[in-house]
């Protein structure tokens, strides 16, 4: 193929230069942070769950950086876009299996606190 400059290297699409690899390197090596930012998503999202569950979610169990919860009551598009007109963003996904489920990032306490107040405000309205 002389002449054909459309050859790219495709195995690392994602090159990372020394500084990148040097910061990638001192945030592996920093457990307290990694251990300390783990308990506070943890914390907070048992908060979050109860909290949810008060306003009579279900909330499926999780170990991870997000929570799973649905409304009996509530259609979950119709939740997630009056959050969004409150600027607090929420997935949903059209999927049969979840499609009455918003997945939760966790964030911070504040920002929790701002979607419990907002949920409360819209299904109390």
């Amino acid at each position: 193929m002389q002449g054909w400059s459309g050859l790219k290297n495709s195995f690392n699409s994602y090159p990372l230069d020394r500084i990148a690899l040097a910061g990638a390197v001192a945030a592996i090596e920093d457990t307290a942070y990694f251990n300390q930012t783990c308990t506070a998503i943890n914390t907070t999202r048992d908060t979050l769950t109860q909290q949810l569950s008060q306003l009579g979610f279900e909330v499926l169990p999780s170990h991870a950086n997000f929570v799973f919860a649905s409304h009996p009551q509530r259609d979950a598009a119709e939740l997630a876009q009056a959050l969004r007109e409150r600027a607090i963003l929420v997935r949903h996904f059209k999927l049969p299996r979840i499609a009455q489920f918003l997945r939760i990032s966790i964030g911070s306490e504040a920002e929790s606190a701002a979607l419990i107040a907002a949920l409360h405000t819209i299904l109390n309205a």
